[in-house]
């Protein structure tokens, strides 16, 4: 394997000079530039990432700090990931996945103070998210994907929550839909601060609201038993619901699963509308479920491209940028039942029987 040495001996050029031609820390001339790489490419020499690094104090790593649980990722947040991961490779930066929460700060200070990172990328943003405070008494470049409550001088990528809600209710309601119950995650995650539960929960009352419309909001754990369990609650205190919103990818398919155990046909007698889904998930339900499409990969290639405008130029510009969901209407979502008068569902599937 080629050395530096055997780099600068072919090149004719000092040690030192094939160090600043590699990192930039002193300028050279065009011309021995060019020689050291030609020198380079011949001897196919891999200059070491960490010692250039250490000569540029830059790491040339970006942390991405996700808490995780036995749950995993979803498909939705998986997206958001591999949108970053994809973008940070692209610019010539690993992303390290540090899985550190708002209950990790000592970790965090560990890891930021040992100078690892050129910059951090956060997700499941709190609206009161102590890890801000601590990378930025530490200096360390963020940006978030979320929101805190107070965002002056934050850059981040989130979600339009509000226009996200706003266009699955007005979908549900110009069906026809009167009687909507909105299945967000978990009491504890409400209770903890976690951004889009919060901001959904407030979105969801204003849009029903705007309506003339009762809006009743039922919490579920992230699983497919927290579905089934919050149908139940649902089931209980709205036993007139037609439609049903839902935020919690874990959760959509024990709703599904209830719902047909219950003798509940969707979307004959129930709609489902879930939020921020990945078409991917969206296409594993039967029927396939209507959904406010996340944007996906884009929300982190948008982040990192923010981050690293702060971290290679500098740049104090903040980036504050929204991202819609879009409306596609799949098979989980119709007019509600007309007592005596079958659905437009209904009236397909009797079709498709009289044809066979």
């Amino acid at each position: 394997m080629a050395t530096m040495q055997d780099v600068a001996r072919l090149a004719r050029v000092s040690v030192s000079t094939v160090s600043y031609a590699l990192t930039g820390a002193r300028p050279i001339s065009q011309a021995t530039r060019a020689k050291v790489l030609a020198a380079m490419a011949e001897l196919d020499y891999q200059p070491n990432a960490m010692a250039r690094g250490l000569a540029s104090r830059r790491s040339r790593i970006l942390g991405l700090l996700l808490p995780m649980d036995e749950r995993g990722l979803g498909a939705t947040e998986t997206a958001f990931v591999t949108g970053a991961a994809a973008a940070a490779s692209a610019a010539g930066y690993h992303l390290m996945l540090s899985p550190i929460g708002v209950g990790d700060l000592d970790e965090l200070r560990r890891l930021a103070s040992q100078r690892m990172l050129d910059g951090a990328l956060l997700m499941e943003v709190q609206l009161h998210d102590p890890r801000v405070d601590v990378l930025r008494e530490l200096g360390v470049p963020l940006v978030l994907i979320g929101r805190t409550a107070d965002t002056d001088g934050l850059s981040y990528v989130d979600i339009d929550f509000d226009q996200t809600v706003r266009a699955a209710v007005g979908h549900l309601v110009d069906l026809g839909h009167r009687r909507i119950v909105y299945v967000n995650h978990s009491a504890d995650t409400l209770a903890e601060g976690y951004g889009p539960a919060l901001r959904t929960r407030d979105a969801f009352t204003a849009a029903m609201t705007g309506h003339g419309l009762e809006p009743l909001m039922i919490p579920a754990e992230d699983s497919a038993a927290g579905g089934r369990a919050a149908l139940a609650t649902a089931l209980r205190r709205a036993p007139d619901l037609t439609a049903i919103l839902a935020m919690n990818e874990s959760a959509v398919f024990g709703l599904l699963g209830e719902l047909a155990t219950r003798g509940r046909s969707v979307p004959d007698d129930v709609s489902v509308v879930s939020m921020v889904t990945s078409p991917q998930v969206a296409e594993l339900a039967t029927p396939a479920l209507t959904a406010m499409s996340s944007p996906g990969s884009a929300v982190g290639r948008i982040a990192i491209e923010t981050l690293l405008r702060h971290v290679d130029a500098g740049d104090g510009q903040i980036n504050q940028q929204l991202m819609p969901c879009a409306l596609e209407v799949r098979g989980s979502s119709g007019p509600p039942r007309t007592e005596g008068k079958p659905t437009e569902a209904a009236r397909r599937r009797a079709a498709t029987r009289r044809r066979a």
